[in-house]
């Protein structure tokens, strides 16, 4: 004869109770994100676009003077603010992962904030710090070069910061429409610079040209050298634009070398990359980001060079 569904009932005890009440639980957020947890990766991404925001303001006030953080020049804080996003733009897709709430729109304004920070703050960086040295002729700095400058090269560089952008925007959208899904597996590898590879690489050189010209060589300055050496990062600039847009493929730097387990010569040799980063930090820096916007070509060329076939004997 069957037990009554009254007795079966009084026969659970609290603690059988408890245990089913904790493994439904469990059940239950196993397949969903962590209650309050999720908001992690969308504010670390917000950081990343406060961040551009906050370096195109400092490089509007360059040649302005006036209160900067720790006394810096504007255009130096400008260039901290864009590697201080990338440190946002890193964390927020491993958030996400974490915490299983990627989702189409965190990718969407990912994509958003990259334009700002690694797109136009760069570029803008880029064409205040030209101004500085190429304005008006009657040396009001505080206007920034532009289309409607008689000076050709004004154009010049105008121009370079405008395609600057526009491949910045194009790398992205064409990041999101050709990658499957956010699983690490498919960020190993990009086609084309990444963006913040390529503001990096710009914002690392107007770091150096600051240190050197206003810390290194402030007492003593070479006739001509701020000038000079500020030709160099429009050039620098349309390089990364071009490489964003190309189908070199890059390394994902984190993904591939910063995760797992690595070899005692590896770990060996980042220790010293760290410890000389120490005495010259700048100077490092600028080596490593302008390093990595040159190792896809170079990767492509010495991989074209041992799948080429040797010649026949003769």
């Amino acid at each position: 004869m069957s037990q009554p569904a009254t007795d079966r009932q009084h026969d659970a005890t609290p603690s059988a109770t408890r245990q089913r009440g904790v493994r439904g639980r469990l059940r239950r957020r196993s397949g969903r994100p962590i209650p309050g947890v999720k908001v992690l990766p969308t504010m670390m991404t917000l950081g990343n676009l406060i961040c551009g925001f906050a370096a195109i303001y400092y490089s509007a006030r360059a040649g302005e003077g006036g209160a900067t953080p720790f006394g810096w020049h504007p255009l130096t804080v400008a260039g901290v603010l864009v590697f201080l996003g990338m440190a946002f733009d890193a964390v927020d897709g491993s958030l996400a992962r974490l915490t299983r709430s990627t989702s189409d729109l965190g990718a969407q304004l990912d994509s958003l904030a990259d334009v700002v920070t690694f797109g136009v703050a760069p570029a803008f960086m880029m064409l205040r710090m030209v101004s500085l040295y190429y304005g008006p002729a009657d040396g009001a700095t505080e206007t920034i070069l532009g289309p409607d400058t008689g000076n050709l090269y004004a154009r010049l560089c105008w121009s370079v910061a405008a395609v600057y952008i526009c491949c910045t925007a194009l790398r992205l959208a064409r990041f999101n429409a050709e990658t499957t899904s956010a699983a690490e597996e498919d960020h190993l590898w990009f086609k084309g610079l990444p963006s913040p590879g390529a503001g990096g690489a710009v914002a690392s050189l107007a770091l150096l040209h600051q240190h050197l010209v206003l810390v290194t060589w402030k007492a003593e300055l070479p006739a001509g050298f701020g000038a000079t050496s500020s030709l160099l990062i429009p050039v620098a600039t349309l390089l990364c634009a071009f490489a964003m847009v190309s189908k070199v493929r890059y390394p994902h730097f984190v993904n591939r070398y910063l995760r797992g387990r690595k070899s005692l010569g590896a770990v060996a040799g980042a220790t010293v990359v760290v410890a000389m980063s120490v005495w010259w930090f700048h100077e490092a820096l600028a080596l490593a980001m302008t390093g990595y916007a040159l190792s896809g070509p170079a990767m492509g060329l010495f991989r074209a060079k041992s799948a080429a076939p040797a010649p026949d004997a003769t």
